[in-house]
């Protein structure tokens, strides 16, 4: 009974009381609150209008109502309890602490609302894998992990940093323990490090709401890389000859082991080092020279091609050209100088520009335009280099057919006709025709053909052919009939008309005799002369110590005038002059026996007469006869025309017999014919004008000399 008063009491002493004040009341709360593991954490709580048991309780666990709290060292009750200040401390604070707490007004039965206590752990400073100095090779793809360790709450944010600046590219990774609760914490970092990274710091920041500014772990990068080359020229740009001096720089980690210099791709024997002298030339503008630095890591390389001023150098010259009459022809050459030289066409001979640059075009050909085209460089500013090249320009066309002189003929003697034939392509066939017939080639009854290869051709048209006509034995009609000589190729055919000329005989026949009158006529007053000589000379004896009879050089074959010992001791008969020639059958023999008698009756007492009978004119004496005549037919006499060799006086002009002397007859006289056997290619001699025909040679003359 009594239990069951007591509730009743309380309750009319709550409804006294009120009736009498105010209730009791928080004045204030406690707050969720977060705090550093380590810290003090103070959760306030204010009652007004009571003044009785206050306690706190730790997720529903009473803590007591005692301001010290006994049991719970780190705990306590501050603040002025007749103001009703209830406030909970805890320091330091501990990860056992973080729960949710009350403060109750245990008379009043008033319950503060809950107030979480959450204990946050800073992150301790990350680790880097590999730090604080990490190696790496420039150039490779790398990977930088970054790890935070501990009971961190929350759990910690790791970034990258480089100079301040946050870094991209990483990926993030979360280790959880079996409990459920976080463990350790990464962060990675792909980077592709390069040379100029070599030293550089990069850092490594754990940070959370714990630690808002972070912590850090800072690590430096030791980069090994290939070499870093740096070649240079001096001087870059150079005259052909003059000496160049290549530098070759190089960085590298771990050092430089070796250095390699080539030059077009083809190693330089006997280069080492980082210096490289040379004589620079054409090759070293398009063959650049290059330096190979090596180190452990690798190896790199630069190149570098000089400035390299040359005079032209020709490099493809121009191919001659063959086209058809109205067709396109171009020729092209090439030509290489620095700088780059000026090319320009012209045509061999002739000083006019037909054109500038590697190809010179001409459209719609002509026969005029055949011939050598020249493709000419200037030379370059050093003077150096230039030149020309030439190529030649064939106009394929009809052939073309000249007719070449020929020397006049006799009657019934041989005879021959020329013709000159240029043509591309080369002829099908040279014919001679006439009235009668044609011919070819090979001999036809009078008719020989043959075929000679012109001595030069003339430019652009072909190879030239000479054809000649011999013609054996002519006849009347061969003076008045014309003959054709023609060739044809596959573009057409062409021609040209000879004719033969006649040389006349009668002039020479009447020259010759005359010359044999005259000559028979000399030579009997020489043998009179002579017997009336020596037979005056038997009656003196001075008279015939000077006897002299007529001596004449006899031929080659051996037989010789007798001496003057020989005739003082042979008989009188045999005494008389004979004369001899190498041509002639001419013969004076004394026939009769001649009084011996003074012509002068002793007036002039002639001791001896000389008469020089120069029948030709050689060095030494002696009777000289001209050599063959091709110009006489077959059959007819010995004759030579002196016509064209000297202005003829009449015969009786010749020589004449006064007062006891005789006049000194023409300087020519007579020959013998001999029929050649066989004919040869046209006489074509240096010097002379294109394919004359071949003039006959002007024979000289020896003297014939007799004494009397």
């Amino acid at each position: 009974t009594l239990r069951m008063r007591v509730p009743s009491l309380l309750v009319l002493l709550f409804c006294f009381r009120g009736s009498a004040g105010p209730s009791p009341h928080f004045l204030q709360q406690p707050e969720d609150l977060v705090v550093l593991l380590g810290e003090e954490a103070r959760l306030p709580c204010a009652l007004g209008a009571y003044w009785g048991l206050v306690q706190w309780t730790k997720s529903g666990l009473a803590l007591g109502g005692q301001r010290d709290l006994p049991g719970w060292s780190r705990y306590w009750i501050s603040g002025n309890a007749a103001n009703g200040q209830h406030d909970l401390h805890i320091r330091p604070v501990e990860l056992e602490d973080e729960a949710s707490y009350e403060c109750q007004a245990t008379q009043a039965g008033l319950r503060s609302r809950p107030a979480q206590l959450h204990v946050l752990v800073p992150p301790e400073a990350p680790q880097v894998l590999g730090g604080p100095s990490v190696s790496l090779v420039a150039g490779v793809p790398a990977n930088l992990t970054c790890r935070s360790h501990g009971d961190a709450r929350p759990t910690p944010e790791l970034l990258w940093f480089r100079d301040g600046v946050r870094l991209d590219g990483t990926t993030f990774h979360q280790t959880l323990l079996k409990e459920g609760t976080p463990g350790s914490v990464e962060s990675t970092l792909t980077l592709t490090p390069f040379s100029h990274d070599d030293g550089a710091t990069l850092v490594c920041r754990a940070r959370s709401q714990a630690l808002p500014a972070g912590r850090d772990t800072a690590i430096t990068l030791s980069l090994q890389y290939p070499p870093e080359v740096t070649l240079s020229a001096s001087p870059h740009t150079v005259q052909e000859g003059e000496k160049v001096i290549f530098l070759c720089q190089a960085t590298a980690q771990p050092p430089v082991t070796g250095y390699r210099w080539a030059k077009g791709g083809s190693p330089v024997l006997g280069a080492r080092g980082p210096r490289l002298e040379v004589v620079a030339d054409a090759s070293f503008l398009t063959e650049p020279v290059s330096c190979e630095v090596s180190n452990a890591v690798g190896s790199a390389n630069r190149s570098t091609a000089l400035d390299v001023l040359f005079g032209p150098i020709l490099q493809a010259k121009p191919e001659p050209v063959s086209v058809d009459l109205g067709e396109d022809a171009s020729f092209s050459c090439a030509w290489r100088g620095n700088p780059l030289p000026r090319v320009t066409w012209t045509r061999r001979g002739g000083a006019q520009v037909l054109g500038s640059g590697a190809t010179l075009r001409l459209p719609s050909v002509e026969p005029e335009d055949a011939g050598d085209y020249v493709c000419r460089a200037e030379p370059g500013l050093s003077g150096l280099g230039g030149g020309a090249a030439e190529a030649r320009l064939t106009v394929n066309a009809p052939p073309v057919v000249t007719a070449l002189h020929s020397a006049p003929a006799f009657l019934r003697g041989p005879a021959r006709l020329q013709c000159l034939v240029f043509a591309s392509p080369a002829p099908d066939a040279v014919v001679w025709s006439w009235d009668e017939g044609f011919l070819e080639a090979g001999s036809q009854g009078r008719f020989l053909v043959e075929t000679f290869p012109a001595p030069e051709s003339r430019g652009g048209l072909g190879p030239g052919l000479i054809s000649v006509l011999h013609i054996s034995g002519t006849q009347e009609s061969d003076f008045s009939r014309s003959f054709n000589c023609s060739a044809r190729n596959r573009l057409g055919e062409g021609g040209a008309r000879a004719s033969l000329g006649r040389r006349d005989l009668l002039p020479t026949v009447r020259i010759v005799a005359g010359v044999a009158a005259a000559t028979t006529t000399l030579l009997m007053v020489i043998t009179g002369v002579a017997l009336c000589c020596w037979r005056h000379g038997k009656a003196s004896a001075s008279f015939s110590e000077q006897k002299n009879p007529m001596r004449i050089p006899r031929s080659s074959d051996g037989s010789s005038s007798r001496g003057p010992e020989e005739e003082e001791t042979g008989s009188r008969e045999d005494r008389g002059p004979i004369v001899h020639t190498d041509h002639s059958d001419l013969v004076l023999e004394e026939e009769g026996t001649l009084e011996t008698k003074d012509p002068t009756n002793g007036y002039y007492k002639v001791r001896g007469v000389s008469v020089s009978l120069s029948l030709g004119e050689a060095p030494g004496g002696g009777l000289f006869l001209p050599p063959p005549s091709p110009l006489g037919p077959p059959g007819t006499p010995t004759f030579y025309d002196f016509n064209p060799h000297l202005g003829m006086v009449s015969p009786g002009r010749l020589y004449r017999a006064r007062a006891g002397y005789l006049t000194t007859p023409h300087p020519r006289a007579f020959t013998s014919y001999i029929k050649p056997t066989s004919f040869g290619p046209p006489d074509l001699a240096p010097g002379t004008p294109p394919f004359p025909y071949a003039a006959f040679p002007i024979p000289s003359h020896p003297r014939l000399q007799t004494h009397v």
